[in-house]
């Protein structure tokens, strides 16, 4: 069982990066990381996820000494799992192998700036080593049909759900609730979602995404669709009783406005036509119906929050294949 490290002592941070493929570019961000760190009192070690890659030939460069990193470990996967899996596992491992101050997430091409690692670190000092530090995203760099449909999900999701979409993965987790979000079965669907889901305390510092070091990116549209509907998935709950409240106002409005018409005699006999009553009808027995659906939906949903699908910290190791260190201080 690990021990808790003393979080207002030690000075260990994990990096954990999620990797499909991207080796040149990681070796990068590896790099600028070194650079970022150099003038901190932190001990700052790297675990990537290797989501499968299918290229294998990594860089030399990749396990070349850094002067202000312990160590680089890659976690293998058995298979490609996804962005938002690889890291749900890579939380997990860290979590039952590397006890840590605090763990970083952040990407491995570029797009979440290593220059901002400071201060995000800076951000957990202020709040006492005791919240989530997210970096909330400013301005995206893809393309303008890209952001059109990003802007498009960030409505949908604000409407369904409540909650307005201003994070992605890059953030910074104290050791403390990284315990707590290990035990939560939607970490495995989507991570920023999961934090919120499992209530943990949160904060954020602005930041402008970055543009990508190397090669293009991998995120298209039916992406971004996939990963929009993870992240709403984790919230059902939060829509379906959104949409229960939303459809049943709306009826009522319908059915005493009917009434109102009927009752006041504003609806004369000839509107009262049996085609009027027949269309009436169908529109009451279609909102009856769909009320009906959406209630069923929601306690389908509700009935299912509690139940442990996917539980990170016991279930993660069905998916890593193996763990190579590329470099070590302590190995010289």
């Amino acid at each position: 069982m690990n021990q808790s490290p003393d979080v207002h002592a030690d000075t260990s941070l994990v990096v954990l990066i999620p990797v499909y493929n991207d080796w040149e570019a990681l070796t990068l961000v590896i790099d600028a990381l070194d650079s970022c760190v150099a003038s901190l009192d932190w001990q700052l070690r790297i675990v990537v996820v290797d989501d499968g890659s299918d290229q294998a030939d990594l860089p030399d460069t990749l396990s070349a000494p850094r002067g202000s990193i312990v160590s680089v470990d890659i976690l293998a996967l058995r298979r490609n799992l996804g962005h938002q899996r690889a890291i749900a596992i890579g939380l997990a491992w860290v979590e039952a192998n590397m006890p840590c101050t605090a763990v970083v997430v952040m990407d491995g091409d570029g797009e979440d700036a290593p220059s901002d690692l400071p201060r995000l670190m800076a951000k957990f000092e202020e709040t006492g080593r005791s919240k989530v530090v997210f970096a909330a995203r400013q301005r995206r760099s893809e393309g303008m049909m890209f952001q059109i449909f990003y802007r498009l999900y960030r409505f949908a999701h604000r409407i369904l759900t409540g909650i307005p979409v201003r994070v992605g993965n890059f953030s910074l987790v104290p050791w403390s609730l990284l315990r707590r979000l290990v035990v939560v079965s939607d970490l495995w669907n989507h991570y920023a979602a999961a934090v919120f889901r499992a209530r943990l305390p949160m904060t954020t510092i602005p930041t402008q995404r970055a543009r990508r070091l190397m090669g293009h990116p991998t995120m298209n549209v039916t992406a971004l669709v996939m990963h929009g509907l993870s992240a709403m998935s984790v919230l059902g709950d939060y829509i379906g009783v959104r949409l229960l409240i939303a459809v049943g106002g709306l009826f009522v409005i319908f059915a005493i406005t009917v009434a109102g018409l009927i009752g006041s005699g504003t609806v004369g006999a000839a509107e009262l036509s049996p085609e009027l009553f027949v269309v009436v009808a169908v529109i009451i027995v279609f909102a009856i119906q769909l009320v009906l659906g959406i209630t069923l939906f929601a306690f389908g949903v509700l009935g299912r929050r509690d139940t442990a699908g996917f539980l990170p910290l016991r279930d993660y190791p069905y998916f890593v294949d193996h763990r190579t260190t590329l470099w070590t201080r302590d190995a010289g």
